[in-house]
């Protein structure tokens, strides 16, 4: 029966613990800027599953102390605000770690070879462009796969706005 319930010292550290390694992610993340918080791209979404493993780790792991997840924390939003913060004051870092919007779709015509390398299907475009309330490609100027995994659809009727589709 332990693997049902091993004692009460247990479950008030993963109490205590948790919480307080989550009032101090959230204080954290308060701290380290929207940016922390932002859609993703790909080296967000590493930070952001190395943050949930460590909280993971801190929260149910008896041989990681709460300072040592806290340290943990801190030292992964710490590294992504350097790289950040590097990416937006150097080319060459921006484009190690992020993408480049990708065009998919442009004057009536599927660009094929990008939707192969990008993996994605025409009726995912299709689909993105009926979210946006057009009724056909016709409506439609340009479709641009976003460096977060999201569509961005131009309408060909001279509107510049863009609605972005979560894919």
């Amino acid at each position: 029966m332990q693997w049902l319930f091993d004692n009460w010292a247990g479950l008030g550290r993963t109490l205590l613990v948790g919480t307080l390694a989550y009032v101090g992610l959230v204080l954290m993340l308060r701290v380290s800027g929207k940016r922390t918080l932002s859609k993703m791209n790909a080296f967000d979404f590493v930070v952001t599953v190395a943050m949930g493993s460590t909280l993971a780790s801190t929260l149910l792991s008896q041989s990681v102390a709460l300072v040592e997840g806290l340290l943990a924390m801190g030292l992964l939003i710490s590294l992504q605000f350097v790289i950040t913060w590097l990416s937006v004051r150097s080319d060459t870092v921006a484009r190690i770690v992020k993408d480049e919007p990708t065009l998919i779709y442009h004057h009536g015509q599927y660009l094929d070879r990008q939707l192969k390398r990008m993996r994605v299907t025409r009726s995912e475009v299709q689909a993105a462009v009926r979210q946006t309330g057009k009724l056909s490609m016709d409506a439609v100027d340009a479709v641009v796969l976003e460096t977060d995994g999201t569509f961005s659809v131009l309408s060909a009727s001279g509107d510049t706005s863009a609605a972005t589709i979560p894919v």
